[in-house]
């Protein structure tokens, strides 16, 4: 049976686990596992611009996925970037098997604002789905309230539902 990996990297997912996997089963369909990958994250840590390489992150993700992987999608608590924007929330290959989600600019402690898990848990499951949507083979959305909309800030991330709109529905059933 294949299943959707979910690979915690250097970050405690005991918070968060049990309603990304209840919505990637949901949203794709495929019952989950924890991957526990070898992913050195050091070696994609860029110090001129004190993040880590999302890039770098990504190829070691999909460089030796478990022979019953369909997807596999990374999260982390660093601060990711891609060389042509200043930060990104996560990284997907198109209709490729992996993804990665930073936890880092989801959280509102970054922001100087107090903590709120369960806020975080809803944006990190929004960034999921966005991401898996990309593996399955989605673009970006322009509908407001679609989960494939692109977010360049984290209030884009909180306006947007976790859900697809019909349209991104009916495109993923056709991909899966």
């Amino acid at each position: 049976m294949p299943y959707i990996y979910i690979q915690p990297i250097k970050t405690d997912h005991s918070l968060w686990i049990d309603d990304l996997e209840k919505s990637v089963y949901s949203v794709f369909g495929y019952h989950t596992k924890v991957a526990n990958l070898d992913i050195n994250l050091e070696k994609t840590f860029d110090q001129a611009r004190h993040q880590y390489n999302s890039s770098q992150i990504l190829l070691q993700i999909i460089s030796r996925p478990p022979a019953d992987a369909v997807k596999v999608v990374g999260v982390v608590n660093v601060d990711l970037f891609i060389p042509i924007l200043t930060f990104v929330f996560g990284e997907a290959q198109l209709r490729g098997i992996g993804s990665v989600i930073a936890l880092h600019r989801l959280n509102n402690i970054f922001y100087g604002l107090s903590e709120d898990r369960g806020l975080l848990k809803k944006r990190l499951v929004k960034e999921a789905i966005h991401e898996l949507g990309h593996n399955f083979g989605l673009i970006h959305c322009n509908n407001q309230s679609c989960v494939m909309r692109s977010s360049t800030y984290v209030e884009e991330v909180d306006q947007k539902s976790e859900e697809m709109c019909s349209r991104c529905q009916e495109l993923l059933r056709g991909l899966l």
